[in-house]
């Protein structure tokens, strides 16, 4: 294997339909109108000396090094910053030319340190390449370091900054700005004391970098360099893969050395991220080689007891005996699994099949059930396909971007970027939000409309919007004539134009200004391509299904769908969240959203598989839980998901795990669940495992092994180990075969294939023969259901309410350094921004409760109470308090509720009343949790062999 080399055009690419022929050298080259000669002459093959350039930013025209000779004009242009024009003639080498060159070159190397021998990019330094590309031989200007550059920073975890090696390029500065968004970056001082700084002259680590990576990517010197560069020498190696953190989906290359990886840098072929990533995708991946990495399969007889390592035969031999044994004892649906949505699609396929097929019933749940299922429901009622409608790529089409319930900088970060950028171009912001996320205000991006609605309430605001768009005539009929069921759309109207659901009455519920909600639904049906996008804040409610349909009822209301920059996008929360619905991890349908109880469908699958499939949905997740406490379901098998830290009420969760008789738990950290687990199998990183990954926009991409599993087994392995110990025989050489079966059975998937996604990268379902390369945008020419479906969707408060005893809400979100339950995250440096879970209340709310900042409070609820540190911050508002779910000795799930989504069973983690007061320190409870944690991860020393 080699280093996957990606060719840099300088400059980015440009697209227009109208092209221009130029010469360059003499020969003709034809690029789209508006192209720079630099890039031109990289697309013929000649490439032209640069430092300051690179096709990830805009041109900039500061380093002199690109100069070229056009005929018929004067002097030497540079050819980044000047565009092609027809008949235009250029040549990139002559002898004024390479002098020039030479004594530009020669400047730079006269205030750069010569110690290329020692220096951590040699043989990946910019500076040294165009030094030979120029012919630089002799410098006549000694470098004598007349004015010192300011000390190293080592503040930041990931990379070290050494401004001595700065030749002030600005390329990371550009790269903060025009990629990031972010505008921590600036140039410091003049001429040769010009030097980086982080924002007000602050170590990286105290700025506002965000350490996403972006200026270490771009700097062309030795200036920004990760310290595993540094520590362990460049890769030799580089294998293409994707991110495993959350629903953006980024293509990373993991360049290695042997076995080891150096670095991962984003893959600019990478259609999710477009070489972009975040500081988990591109920097957190220490924890494949942690040292709380569990490498070898263990048993115990109970809870209590230490664990006992084993072999693995042993190990899937007592999950086998012990699941049939409490069939025979309980009854066929004793038993049950759940799926991952951190695992491969291929992993996830083979853990539903084991328990459709092998374990006799349909017992299986996954994590999209506390996160996603409204989306399921509710876009396949209205559209009839359970996903999100565009790529990432519309939003560059996008006039008005809309963002409910979502926090993209910090959940989606990547992706937040592109979404910036756009609004920075001119795009308009509409943000439906109880908490003022960044993306209300922030460098150079300013929300048009926050709607600061009190939590639970987005069925009311949403239904005021199309008030306001059905009673002023902004809803595009001849749209909703052509593409909708106009009936259902008449009697729709009808209900959102009752004076219950105008603005005015709305804002006595809701909080949000009668005249803020009538502007975003003018500025949202009349501002052109509108796009609407949404996260947790719509789907873990009560109402989450219904908040769903409603906002596909102002998508197809406004004729907001089916084509580039418009649409309803979810912003999937995990890597693989998307492909374990697809799969068919829930207990009422088959892969591709077929219910179980369809006769034609289910002998297909029947068909292949050779068992019988039982035709009634099975337990999802609570059920299991309650039939656990109530004395029916024994034995779980549970894939790379923590249940105990994130799934609501954890005491509920706790007796229905404590209850059962077998508890398997297959993860890379004995988690949180394992406390009550009996056998741990020890899984696999997305490093050492071939698969695929869906985000969130159907984007199907490879997972490719870099290293070999550290357990001995990969996820899909230990699966397939399982259902032959049962009887149940699996026979897989490969997960491309894997892939090949889910192509068999599901219509969704039929065009799939890994020999396909090595060929174009990445695949957006449905791909079939009437879309072998895939779907970009979905319902261009008509919905998948034929007519698009309006839904009333009437308000109806959530059961959940705040009063004298538990007078706030509590909301509840994610940070941008920490991802989920923490598992992975909190084993790496990305601790160093995020050590704790912490409280944001209002300063108005703190100062009635004798708070400040810092102080310990107790956080309790009608379920249950915790403690943590508190913030002030008027983020959020009076009545309103936010915290994250990070770190288990907070474990803030023990005060969420069991109240959930009518339809599907979603927690309602959004709302949760709560009352807030000054504490002493953790909990009672914390340290009764933390003592029976620490005594659940004992494991037994290994006897040594008697000789």
């Amino acid at each position: 294997m080699s280093l996957v080399h990606e060719i840099d055009y300088g400059t980015p690419r440009i697209d227009s339909a109208t092209t221009v022929t130029l010469t360059i050298d003499g020969r003709a080259v034809t690029v789209p109108e508006g192209t720079s000669v630099m890039r031109a002459a990289m697309e013929m093959g000649t490439e032209i000396p640069k430092l300051c350039s690179t096709d990830m930013l805009d041109s900039f025209g500061s380093c002199r090094l690109c100069l070229v000779e056009i005929e018929g004009r004067n002097g030497t242009p540079s050819s980044c910053t000047t565009p092609v024009a027809e008949g235009m003639a250029v040549k990139t080498q002559t002898d004024r030319l390479k002098r020039l060159r030479r004594g530009v070159m020669e400047l730079y190397i006269s205030d750069h340190p010569l110690d290329c021998l020692t220096c951590a990019a040699n043989g990946d330094c910019e500076l040294q390449t165009q030094a030979g590309a120029v012919g630089l031989r002799d410098v006549r200007y000694g470098y004598d370091n007349k004015h010192p550059a300011p000390p190293k920073d080592e503040s930041n975890p990931y990379f070290t900054y050494d401004p001595e090696k700065c030749i002030v390029c600005s390329r990371c500065v550009r790269a903060c700005e025009e990629v990031q968004g972010t505008f921590a970056l600036t140039i410091a001082g003049r001429g040769f004391g010009s030097v980086v700084s982080a924002g007000m002259a602050e170590e990286f680590l105290a700025s506002e970098c965000v350490s996403c990576g972006a200026c270490v990517q771009a700097c062309p010197t030795a200036t920004l360099t990760e310290k595993s560069i540094i520590d362990i020498g460049q890769p030799e190696h580089s294998v293409v893969t994707t991110c495993a953190y959350c629903g953006v989906g980024c293509a990373f290359k993991a360049e290695m050395r042997g076995d080891e990886v150096v670095r991962m840098v984003p893959y600019k072929d990478g259609k999710a991220n477009r070489g972009h990533s975040c500081v988990k995708g591109r920097f957190a991946w220490g924890y494949t080689n942690h040292g709380d990495r569990i490498l070898n399969p263990m048993i115990r007889e109970r809870i209590s007891d230490p664990w006992r390592e084993v072999s693995w035969d042993e190990a899937i031999g007592r999950v086998a005996s012990e699941f049939k044994r409490i069939q025979g004892a309980y009854g066929r649906g004793a038993i049950g699994g759940i799926t991952s949505s951190r695992c491969t699609n291929e992993e996830t396929f083979l853990v539903q099949k084991l328990v459709r097929a092998g374990f006799g019933n349909n017992n299986v749940d996954t994590c999209a059930r506390v996160c996603h299922s409204p989306t399921g429901y509710g876009l396949k009622t209205t559209f009839g396909t359970s996903a999100g409608t565009q790529d990432f790529d519309s939003v560059e089409h996008t006039d008005v971007v809309v963002v409910i319930g979502a926090n993209p900088t910090d959940g989606h970060p990547v992706f937040a970027s592109r979404m910036k950028k756009r609004l920075r171009d001119g795009a308009k912001l509409i943000v439906v939000d109880p908490r003022r996320i960044d993306l209300v205000r922030m460098p150079h991006v300013e929300a048009d409309y926050h709607l600061a609605l009190k939590p639970g309430t987005n069925v009311a605001v949403l239904d005021a919007m199309a008030h306001v768009i059905v009673t002023e005539g902004l809803f595009d009929e001849a749209f909703v004539r052509e593409r909708c069921d106009w009936d259902e759309f008449q009697e729709w109207a009808a209900f959102v134009a009752d004076p219950r659901n105008s603005p005015e009455e709305v804002e006595t519920v809701c909080g949000v200004p009668a005249e803020t909600i009538r502007g975003a639904a003018r500025l949202y049906a009349t501002g052109g391509n509108a796009a609407i996008y949404y996260g947790l804040g719509v789907t873990e409610h009560s109402q989450g299904s219904t908040t769903v349909m409603a906002v596909a009822n102002l998508a197809m209301a406004t004729g907001n769908i089916g084509r580039p920059g418009v649409g309803v996008n979810p912003l999937r929360g995990q890597n693989n969240v998307q492909g374990a619905c697809d799969m068919g991890s829930f207990p009422h349908e088959l892969p591709g959203y077929r219910h179980i109880s369809e006769d034609a469908t289910r002998t297909i699958f029947e068909s292949l598989w050779g068992a019988p499939l039982d035709r009634e949905p099975g337990l999802r997740i609570p059920n299991m839980l309650d039939a656990a406490v109530e004395g029916s379901f024994r034995g779980l098998y549970i894939q790379g998901e923590d249940i105990l830290q994130s799934d609501p009420n954890t005491h509920h969760v706790a007796a229905g795990l404590a209850a059962m008789e077998c508890v398997v738990v297959q993860d890379l950290f004995l988690n949180e669940t394992a406390n009550y687990a009996h056998v741990f199998l020890p899984g696999s990183t997305f490093l050492e495992k071939d698969g695929t990954f869906t985000n969130a926009e159907r984007r199907i991409q490879p997972v490719r092994k870099v290293m070999e599993s550290r357990s001995g087994m990969e996820d899909w392995q230990i699966t397939m180990a399982i259902a032959n110990a049962m009887g149940f025989p699996m026979t897989y050489d490969h997960p491309s075969e894997i892939m090949d079966e889910v192509a068999a059975l599901t219509p969704s998937f039929a065009g799939v294939s890994f020999d396909k996604l090595d060929r174009l990268g990445s695949i957006q379902w449905p791909c079939d023969e009437a879309a072998p390369e895939g779907t970009p945008v979905m319902h261009i020419d008509g919905f998948v259901r034929g007519k698009g479906r309006f839904v009333i969707t009437e308000y109806i408060p959530t059961d959940e309410r705040t009063g004298p005893r538990f007078p706030l809400l509590l909301t509840t979100g994610r940070i941008l350094s920490q991802y989920n339950v923490g598992a992975q995250t909190r084993r790496t440096a990305n601790a160093a921004w995020h050590q704790e879970d912490r409280l944001e209340i209002h300063p108005h709310d703190a100062e009635q409760r004798g708070i400040v900042e810092g102080d310990w409070v107790k956080l309790a609820s009608r379920t249950g109470e915790t403690t943590l540190r508190a913030t002030l911050t008027e983020r959020v508002a009076p009545g309103v308090v936010y915290t994250t779910f990070h770190h288990p000795d907070t474990q803030a799930n023990v005060v969420t509720t069991e109240f959930s989504d009518w339809a599907t069973n979603c927690p309602e983690y959004k709302v949760t009343a709560v009352q807030v007061a000054p504490s002493n320190g953790p909990s009672d409870w914390q340290r009764e949790y933390e003592a029976q944690a620490r005594a659940s991860r004992r494991i037994a020393p290994v006897a040594e062999p008697a000789e």
